[in-house]
Formats: C-alpha cells, sequence, structure tokens
C-alpha cells in the first residue's frame, strides 16, 4: 500500500465478543429485527408500499413509545452528508446533520443509522424503533459479521441494539425500504433538505479506506483505457458493447462489472454468449482476425 492510504486500515476485532457464535445480536435477538423490502417487479406492489409507508407514519404519531427515524446520505463536491429526522409522539422533531470529506455515502448512511439509535438509547419508553431509509443494503451490513470496512460503525451500532433488547423484551427494531418514486412525504422532506444544502468543510481530513480503494480503482481503469487507446499491439476488430443508448458501456468493477453480471457469473453461459455477440468459435481462423500477424495452429470445432 502506498501512503494515500493514511496509515488507515479497516477496523475489525476478530476476538470482539460480540462476533462469536453464540453472543451474536443474530443468534440471540434474531426476532427483535426485522428488513422489510419494496419489490420492484409489479406495479400493484408499489401501491401495497406507499400504502403500508403511509400506515406505519400514522400508527407511529400515535404511539408514544414508538421512535420513527426517516434518514437520507448523499455526496456533493467530494463531502458525504447525512441528515436524520426523529419523530416521537408530541415532541418536536429533531433534526441532525453531519458532514465530513472523503467519505462514502455508504459511511454516511451507516453514521446516520448510528446516531439515530444513539439518540433513541438518550428517549425514555421507547419500545419500537421504525427506521425508513432508500438505502435497505446499508441497514443490513449492520448484521454482517465477515470483515468490511464499516465495522467501527457496526460495533457500535450492535453494542447499543444488545444493550436496547436486553432491556425489556418487548424491545424491537424495524427497517423499511423507501424508494424515491414512493414519494413518502417525510421522505421527500428529508430528500430536500440534504439536496439544499451545500456545506463547506472547516478542517482537511484523512481519505478512509474505502474511498482510497474506490480511487485506485478508478486510477486503474482509467490508466489502462489510456493504455489500450495507445497501444499499436492492440490489433484490430474489437467489439464495442453499447447500452439502450448507443452509448459505450464503460468498463466498470461494481457488482460483477456493467455486462458480465447477467451472466449470473457462469463460464460456460458466458463462453457461449460471447460466441453468439461476436459469431466466432475458439480456433485458428477467427484468432487470426485480430491477430493476422500471429501464426495460430487451425483446429476444428464442433458447436
Amino acid at each position: 500500500m502506498d501512503n494515500r492510504f493514511n496509515e488507515v486500515f479497516p477496523f475489525f476485532v476478530p476476538l470482539y465478543f460480540k462476533f462469536s457464535p453464540g453472543n451474536r445480536v443474530i443468534d440471540n435477538f434474531s426476532d427483535h429485527f426485522s428488513f422489510n423490502l419494496f419489490n420492484k417487479q409489479k406495479d400493484d406492489n408499489l401501491k401495497v408500499c406507499i400504502q403500508q409507508l403511509d400506515n406505519i407514519v400514522i400508527e407511529s404519531s400515535s404511539i408514544p413509545s414508538n421512535a420513527l427515524i426517516i434518514m437520507d446520505a448523499s455526496v456533493k463536491n467530494k463531502i458525504a452528508m447525512s441528515i436524520l429526522h426523529m419523530h416521537i409522539y408530541n415532541n418536536p422533531i429533531t433534526k441532525t446533520l453531519h458532514h465530513v470529506v472523503y467519505v462514502m455515502s455508504t459511511e454516511a448512511k451507516l453514521f446516520a443509522i448510528r446516531c439515530s439509535i444513539n439518540q433513541v438509547m438518550n428517549c425514555n419508553d421507547i419500545s419500537k424503533i421504525i427506521i425508513i431509509t432508500d438505502s435497505i443494503h446499508v441497514a443490513r451490513k449492520i448484521f454482517d459479521l465477515l470483515s468490511h470496512f464499516y465495522q467501527v460503525h457496526t460495533v457500535a451500532i450492535l453494542s447499543e441494539l444488545c444493550d436496547y433488547f436486553l432491556c425489556y423484551q418487548s424491545n424491537s427494531i424495524e427497517f423499511w425500504e423507501c424508494p424515491s418514486c414512493c414519494n413518502l412525504a417525510l421522505h421527500k422532506t428529508v430528500d430536500k433538505e440534504i439536496k439544499a444544502l451545500n456545506p463547506t468543510p472547516l478542517f482537511s481530513c484523512k481519505m478512509l479506506w474505502d474511498l482510497n480503494k474506490k480511487s485506485k480503482c478508478n486510477d486503474l481503469l482509467n490508466n489502462w483505457k489510456m493504455t489500450f487507446q495507445a497501444l499499436d499491439l492492440k490489433e484490430r476488430q474489437f467489439l464495442k458493447l453499447l447500452d439502450g443508448n448507443n452509448n459505450i458501456i464503460e468498463l466498470s468493477y461494481i457488482k460483477g462489472g456493467a455486462w458480465l453480471k447477467f451472466f449470473s457469473h457462469s463460464n460456460s453461459l458466458c463462453a457461449r454468449a460471447s460466441r453468439a455477440i461476436t459469431n466466432h468459435a475458439p480456433i485458428g481462423k477467427y484468432r487470426l482476425r485480430f491477430f493476422p500477424r500471429k501464426e495460430f495452429r487451425y483446429v476444428g470445432y464442433i458447436p
């Protein structure tokens, strides 16, 4: 690793007792937390989702023991911002805003969840926490026990959740996914507020591990593109993959890349699709199209 990483490494304690079997939250409190995902497959599901979220907001506002958290996060001009609104029966809305430079949006959202749970811990007689977010996959990382970049936050969240669940057997937390297409009024308010923010960082900050990784990978991709375009030995007849708008699909390492993910990471399926797309078979005559100055042994091919 070069010194760009500023000696900042992922936080992970293998012997941390809440990560050991039998002491984990998923072992002892599996019925105290739940995830409610949005199904995008059918239009009817959108109506059901909107109705469910509306009912949750109405019900939560009428129950003194419920705490409703609406949260969002974004990155603008390399500044990560997180904002959350906490609604508790007959209490004024608690608004919390944080911003910092050189942090990924995933970490900003996890930090917002961490702050919301911490604030609820300081409230009395709250038996249910309801968190509504458009990034349910981030909330799932809380219970991901594998090593990852955000364990400094997940360890803190798990510690507070354990204490919260131990207080009363009825205490629970629910995570509800709320895509922007749902147009939930409370979520639209949070989204509007965060888009209107233009914070200025007051202090310099070290670049954290995951953002360094992303920057380094982007540098490698850009370097590969420049090298490939300038390379005289790249030969000819390379297929340019286009999207639905006839734009060239850019190289990407995220979620399996731009097109490889559609083959379900199957080597055989990917090979067959490549042969069908490029109208070729793995024989010397085909290779000669790309590398005419090389010699290939002609071998017959049976599809």
